[in-house]
């Protein structure tokens, strides 16, 4: 399945590992970052809720 990379194998295989590692990374941030505006904006929402 996987190709044969030679002597390559190590450099072609810690890019793609690194990407994975990045991807990893970039998606959580954005998933932990969406939590924290939403609490945020639930906050700021019930604020102005009680201030009317």
């Amino acid at each position: 399945m996987m190709p044969e990379l030679g002597k390559y194998a190590f450099a072609v295989l810690s890019a793609y590992g690194a990407t994975a590692v990045l991807l990893v990374v970039l998606v959580a941030a954005t998933l932990l970052r969406g939590r924290r505006v939403r609490a945020e904006m639930q906050r700021t929402e019930a604020g102005e809720r009680t201030d009317a």
